[in-house]
């Protein structure tokens, strides 16, 4: 792993910095009145950047809707540190609300157990981060596990596993979406519209990383998603406010459908986002298929 940003153009290296003191100051202010001792003497191990900014193929095009996001992982002392509504929320709303951070920011968290047992099974998310994550926070004396190599039958048991799994989810999610819109219950056509986007993403990252983050925001799942193959894109349109509020629509659709009473949909709103989800779908069934091929020629060859 690199322990530097230095290819980064200034800005982003400020905002980077900016971002890890609030995260680091806002650690120090959750875990401050806790009892447990594993609570108050928590520790944040690693800071690391990954995906496209640690790769340097970031896109930076806001104008045309698209703009790489900052994936930062915050490696913990024990997992109970993991909880983000306790530990981590009031980072998330301030890092959200910062001005100075130009664009948008995700983050994981896991304790170094966790991250140094993926590592150990080989699990490819973890190993892309471990070879090309950047340090920008390090605590000495807690290394990353050496990667150990998954054997490609392996791989393609557990990536053809999840495929059976959530593609048929994500189906059916759409289909009972379809129900609630022919019976006008437009916030329940919302929150499944949500649901078998978030479905398909989950396919989609388990069969190419054999990870899933445990987070229901789509922003961010699209996000990671399209960091891995950019041909995700494609499912959705953003050049217009319009396609860009629709989006944050089904987003909120998550908490907001069920729980607030002002959130509001129109059918015409719905019938431009199962369009969007369905060709989600499709891509997805797609990469998946792709690399579920190149696995299976892999396991057979090995």
């Amino acid at each position: 792993m690199k322990s530097d940003a230095d290819h980064l153009p200034e800005r982003n290296q400020t905002e980077l910095d900016h971002i890890q003191r609030i995260l680091l100051d806002e650690f120090a202010a959750a875990i401050a009145t806790a009892t447990k001792p594993h609570k108050r003497n928590g520790k944040v191990y690693k800071i690391i950047l990954f995906g496209s900014y640690a790769r340097d193929d970031w896109v930076d095009e806001p104008e045309n809707g698209y703009q790489s996001d900052y994936d930062l992982l915050v490696v913990v002392s024990h997992a109970d540190l993991t909880e983000i509504a306790d530990y981590w929320y009031v980072a998330e709303d301030r890092i959200l609300r910062d001005a100075a951070i130009a664009r948008p920011v995700n983050i994981i968290v896991h304790s170094l157990e966790e991250v140094n047992q993926a590592l150990s099974r080989g699990e490819y998310f973890w190993v892309d981060i471990a070879r090309d994550g950047i340090a920008l926070y390090d605590l000495p004396c807690h290394a990353l596990a050496t990667p150990k190599p998954l054997t490609p039958a392996d791989a393609y048991a557990m990536a053809q596993g999840y495929r059976d799994f959530w593609m048929p989810l994500a189906i059916h999610a759409q289909a009972l979406a379809d129900i609630s819109v022919t019976n006008s219950v437009y916030r329940d056509a919302a929150f499944m519209l949500h649901q078998a986007a978030e479905r398909a993403y989950a396919c989609f990252l388990l069969v190419h990383t054999l990870y899933f983050p445990r987070s229901h925001n789509i922003k961010f799942l699209r996000s990671i998603a399209e960091d891995k193959d950019l041909r995700l894109i494609e499912a959705w349109q953003r050049e217009s406010k319009v396609d860009r509020r629709r989006f944050e629509l089904l987003k909120r659709a998550y908490v907001e459908a069920r729980y607030s009473p002002s959130y509001a949909i129109t059918a015409d709103d719905l019938d431009a986002l199962a369009v969007s989800v369905e060709r989600l779908r499709g891509i997805v069934e797609t990469l998946c298929r792709e690399r579920l091929d190149r696995l299976r020629e892999a396991a057979a060859a090995g």
